[in-house]
């Protein structure tokens, strides 16, 4: 756009248009071709107002003629319309490019299932929308100008207070808010990690196998080679861990499978890391939903908060939309942590953490957590009877935690045919071979957190159908 000179004495109202008009030519000219040829690609679609006459003119520099003879011989032609007291509009033209509009929801690929059974999804609709409102109209109100700029690499720190208190009185982790980093989601915490290990000299990484494949993705990314350790009945199999810096693992709700890491293996791999100097990564997805017993069960990094990195994220929370996660650092790797995270984006976004602060502030987001986990205990038991009714064959497995259960099919069941043939039918769903860096019995992991009890059953039903 042409720059004034001098100093601008009002400001325009009406809508940008990316407009350059040089000098030594016609002015208007120059304008009617510019806007002819963003009207006939698209860029301002039928229907669209253009900014008024005096604002044009304004934003451009040139005088309100330039402005006003170019609309009137765009209008002659048939692009603009023009009304007596109403902002001019672009008019339909034949033959010219229409813009695509994307329908409400087309962007996000679940919203295409008639079933959701996928297990890492909670129920969006229970997201506290009134409370969530209030605390980001709070925690703006109360932001000072500098939260609107670059912050701590680490974290806002009024998050990083109310998290360390959070998750120190929810899942009995020891936690400071010095050593308590925000990310951009439980992925993002993971794969920051694991840079910054690849960084301080590692070279292999172990994870569970079966384990989930965006994980397993998001961790290879990093660089470091990535080991597979098996999972059977009592969690990730201590005893044939593998020459590795590190290992990540789900304690209390493996993914797929569903199994709780036994007493005994959460012991073997504490000392495992103590003696080696070593570190455990403890990937905390949903298990702040337990269904057995009033409370959640005590994270694994309260064994050992310096050989023990806890990793979680509002994604199972609250909704993945709002990409928080955060990480909970043996004091070593805090540093490291914090120059990943400023290398790559500086610091995670402030606003959306003032306002968790805020939520997390005034009890919301405890009393979300009671609702949910009494929704999730009605439909786990919805779908366990459901699969106890339309796939007697299979096998239910796994610890009363999360949002998914695991069903082992009978040997020898085509895993993935099913898988297709279920999608197909319009089920959204997971399968654990497809989550496997090798080769495993078949099996589903079916989510309940995102259906009601009605959607559970259909879906079952029809899934029935195809075992």
């Amino acid at each position: 756009m042409v720059l004034l000179e001098g100093p601008v004495t009002s400001v325009s109202k009406g809508p940008l248009l990316a407009l350059r008009l040089e000098p030594g030519r016609s002015l208007g000219l120059q304008l009617e071709a510019q806007l002819r040829t963003l009207i006939r690609a698209g860029g301002l679609p039928a229907g669209h107002e253009l900014p008024s006459t005096r604002a044009l003119a304004l934003d451009l520099g040139v005088s309100r003629g330039v402005v006003v003879g170019a609309y009137a011989q765009l209008a002659a032609e048939g692009y603009l319309t023009l009304r007596r007291g109403a902002a001019a509009t672009v008019a339909p033209l034949t033959g010219a490019p229409q813009r695509e509009y994307v329908r409400a929801g087309s962007d996000v690929p679940v919203a295409a299932a008639r079933f959701n059974l996928r297990p890492d999804l909670p129920d969006l609709a229970l997201f506290p929308r009134r409370e969530w409102l209030a605390a980001c109209r709070a925690s703006l109100q109360h932001a000072a100008n500098t939260d609107l700029a670059y912050g701590d690499p680490l974290g806002a720190a009024a998050l990083r207070r109310q998290l360390a208190a959070f998750l120190a009185r929810t899942r009995g982790v020891v936690a400071t808010p010095d050593r308590t980093a925000v990310a951009l989601g439980s992925t993002h915490a993971l794969s920051t990690l694991a840079s910054a290990l690849r960084r301080a000299g590692a070279r292999r990484l172990g994870v569970e196998d079966p384990g989930h494949r965006w994980r397993t993705r998001a961790l290879a990314a990093s660089g470091l080679e990535i080991v597979p350790v098996p999972v059977d009945g009592d969690g990730l199999c201590a005893d044939r861990l593998p020459d590795v810096a590190a290992v990540v693992v789900s304690p209390d709700h493996h993914f797929p499978s569903g199994a709780a890491l036994s007493p005994e293996r959460r012991r073997a791999l504490v000392d495992w890391a103590v003696a080696g100097d070593r570190l455990v990564v403890e990937h905390d997805y949903d298990g702040h939903f337990r269904y057995d017993r009033p409370t959640a069960a005590a994270a694994l990094q309260a064994l050992a908060p310096e050989q023990v990195a806890y990793v979680g994220g509002a994604g199972a929370l609250l909704a993945p939309t709002l990409r928080v996660g955060w990480a909970v650092l043996p004091a070593r790797l805090v540093e490291p942590f914090v120059d990943e995270t400023f290398s790559e984006l500086i610091s995670a976004p402030r606003l959306t953490q003032l306002a968790l602060a805020e939520l997390i502030a005034r009890g919301q987001l405890d009393r979300h957590l009671r609702r949910a986990r009494a929704a999730y205990r009605r439909r786990r038991e919805t779908l366990l009877a459901s699969v106890e009714q339309r796939l007697p064959e299979a096998v239910v497995g796994g610890a009363p935690v999360g949002l998914y259960v695991s069903v082992a099919l009978p040997a020898g069941r085509d895993e993935r045919a099913l898988l297709a043939a279920a999608r197909r039918d319009g089920l959204a769903l997971d399968g654990v071979g497809e989550h496997a860096l090798t080769a495993q019995p078949p099996g589903l992991a079916l989510g309940f957190a995102a259906a009601p009890e009605p959607t559970l059953r259909r879906a079952l039903a029809l899934l029935g159908k195809r075992c």
